[in-house]
């Protein structure tokens, strides 16, 4: 297999996942700044829709989506499973992981596509650069949601680390370098933030 590999968060997430997994694999850098990943033989090869990461294969297809590579990767390496070890195990994690892929990330991203990296984006995607700041907001909205519902959990599904917390980490670490900071009034973010950031997998 091989990862396509470039910067952001969304490979971070894949990365993370992969060292806190144990597995690693080859990497081919895409330059993502330089709009390799927008053009051929990227879209035509790897991912039509010009994104990373993406992962091939020993068979040579591909699988793109940041939780689609990670669960894939997860059943494929079963010890110390990310997703689950039970049916309800599982079911919790995609329950959170879909819960702040929409409500957080998703928001969190466009806030930043549509503002301060509209100039990267703007040929690319269509952009809505007048409603960058609602959705910067919504995205604070949900983490102050997200707080109010953790008070006692180690991490967003109890007491086990899933892919729900390295998505948010990588996420909420992307925010604060272009300007969407964590509310410091959030103890538990704040905290669980502190306890991703000191993990080794946070420097993958």
């Amino acid at each position: 297999m091989q990862l396509y590999n470039s910067v952001g968060p969304n490979p971070r997430v894949v990365r993370m996942f992969m060292h806190e997994k144990g597995i690693e694999l080859p990497v081919q850098e895409v330059d993502l700044r330089g709009g390799e990943n927008r053009r051929e033989p990227y879209i035509s090869e790897v991912n039509p829709s010009g994104q990373c990461p993406a992962l091939k294969l020993d068979d040579g297809s591909v699988l793109t989506e940041i939780t689609v590579i990670c669960e894939y990767l997860d059943e494929i390496n079963r010890d110390g499973s990310l997703i689950g070890e039970t049916p309800e195990e599982r079911a919790v994690t995609r329950m959170w992981t879909r819960r702040i892929d929409l409500n957080i990330v998703e928001p969190m991203a466009a806030g930043f596509r549509y503002a301060e990296g509209i100039k990267m984006f703007q040929d690319r995607i269509h952009c809505i650069p007048q409603a960058a700041d609602d959705f910067k907001a919504i995205a604070q909205e949900k983490l102050s949601w997200l707080n109010g519902l953790m008070d006692g959990n180690e991490f967003i599904a109890g007491n086990r680390l899933t892919l729900a917390d390295v998505l948010l980490f990588c996420f909420l670490d992307f925010g604060m370098a272009v300007g969407q900071n964590l509310n410091p009034d959030l103890a538990w973010l704040n905290g669980w933030f502190e306890r991703m950031k000191a993990r080794p997998s946070a420097a993958a």
